[in-house]
């Protein structure tokens, strides 16, 4: 039986050790005092349900390609492809990105990775997108947000804190529209019902009924949503 692959994190934060799976491989979340001889049993534990999550990442991205970040190359943006136009100028101080049609043209100084630039977009056009859609779901909802964040989670899309922030992640522009559309509504919900509780999900359906589809594809997705 082969070993599985995996990179080992110590967080101050976790109470127990838990695995993540995504696109960049395996890693081992670990407490800061938790033993490095259990975590070889701990992963082998885990190997029926990571080897399943593998399988099952790799058919994604049969079906969502993953970005080529290169000249000549595309990525996703709320379901359409883009090609990327990279040009390196010796002469610029600072990186310019700019869609034109279907088309993602860059300018980059020397030593500016495509893939840095290419976030930086995205986090700007994030809020360009995210802003009008929580203040329309806000509005009919009745209700209304305090502030509007931009991050980059690794393992969460939104979220929305007791005082009415909202947070959003920018990876979400790498999904179809309908999905970006979800977690809004999903997120403007818990401004009245905080938890996960049936009233939350009742509420939700209401709002959203097709709620269960789009929450399944980011479960079934969310690993490609990457650069």
């Amino acid at each position: 039986m082969t070993s599985i692959p995996y990179r080992i994190r110590r967080s101050e934060r976790a109470r127990h050790a838990r695995i993540l799976v995504d696109g960049s491989g395996v890693e081992v979340v670990v407490p800061r005092r938790f033993p490095l001889r259990e975590v070889e049993p701990f992963v082998e534990e885990k190997r029926a349900w990571i080897e399943r999550t593998l399988r099952r990442m790799r058919q994604t991205e049969l079906e969502l390609p993953p970005a080529r970040l290169e000249d000549g190359g595309e990525v996703w943006y709320l379901g359409e492809r883009l090609a990327l136009a990279v040009r390196v100028d010796p002469s610029r101080r600072r990186e310019h990105v700019a869609r034109r049609g279907a088309e993602l043209r860059m300018a980059l100084p020397p030593g500016v990775a495509v893939r840095d630039a290419l976030e930086r977009w995205y986090r700007r056009r994030a809020r360009a997108e995210v802003a009008p859609r929580l203040d329309a779901a806000c509005a009919r909802a009745g209700t209304t947000y305090t502030a509007l964040q931009i991050r980059g989670q690794r393992t969460r899309w939104a979220s929305c804190s007791s005082n009415g922030a909202m947070s959003f992640n920018w990876r979400l522009l790498l999904a179809p529209p309908e999905i970006l559309d979800y977690v809004v509504e999903h997120e403007v919900a818990h401004l009245e019902v905080l938890d996960h509780s049936s009233r939350f999900w009742r509420l939700l359906a209401s709002r959203c009924p097709d709620w269960r589809v789009h929450e399944a594809w980011l479960r079934r997705n969310g690993h490609a949503l990457r650069l």
